[in-house]
């Protein structure tokens, strides 16, 4: 009888052998990393959120001293290289009351200072009083908000007083000046000639340094 070739088939062994798999434990200097990013993570979570709700909050003062430095900007942004003609500078002080300086022309002097010629100060109360300053010239501090006035300064007041003196320096944002020369005043109340002037609260309040002589008017 020829040959009959009988091949082995696998047993089940075969079939059941599994790949060895090893184990190996991290180290210690991972798991302290990670110890510590989570409990960095828990401190600066609450922060994070604080400075969120505080910026939400803020939010409109923001946006407000942005459209300010915006409108300010705009105003100045033809005289940074050279002298602008009718210049007109528009801001809020403190209390969010509109101010505006303007002039004939204007020479930048340097990257904060303004010659000006023929300046004026205009400022509003909430009220709807006013208070005006104008000289022959003046200079104007962007940063500090501040102007000062020389020659032939004269302050209009809205209830009809009227000053004038040599110099004078007004804060803008505080709606403030102050002067040190001699200073004549006119109004309803009468006649005061003084050796200088303070006025506060863009003229809700003005002082006169002695000696002074003050005439009233009879009818007041």
């Amino acid at each position: 009888m020829p040959g009959i070739d009988i091949q082995e088939r696998p047993g089940a062994d075969a079939f059941l052998q599994r790949p060895q798999l090893s184990w190996t434990l991290p180290s210690a200097a991972p798991t302290k990393r990670r110890r510590a990013m989570i409990r960095v993570a828990k401190f600066m979570l609450p922060v994070v959120a604080v400075c969120l709700l505080a910026s939400i909050a803020m939010w409109p003062e923001i946006e407000r001293n942005i459209e300010n430095s915006r409108v300010a900007l705009h105003g100045l942004s033809m005289v940074t290289a050279g002298q602008m003609v009718n210049l007109r500078y528009r801001g809020m002080d403190g209390r969010d009351r509109p101010y505006t300086v303007s002039a004939e022309t204007a020479l930048r002097a340097d990257p904060e200072r303004l010659n000006l010629v023929n300046p004026i100060g205009d400022v509003t109360l909430q009220n709807g009083a006013w208070l005006q300053l104008r000289a022959k010239k003046g200079v104007f501090i962007q940063h500090s908000n501040e102007l000062d006035l020389q020659d032939a300064v004269t302050l209009y007041r809205s209830d009809g007083t009227t000053m004038t003196s040599a110099t004078a320096t007004m804060n803008l944002k505080q709606g403030a000046a102050t002067s040190n020369d001699y200073t004549h005043a006119e109004g309803p109340f009468g006649t005061l000639d003084a050796e200088g002037f303070t006025l506060v609260d863009k003229g809700g309040v003005i002082q006169f340094r002695g000696p002074a002589k003050l005439v009233l008017n009879g009818a007041h």
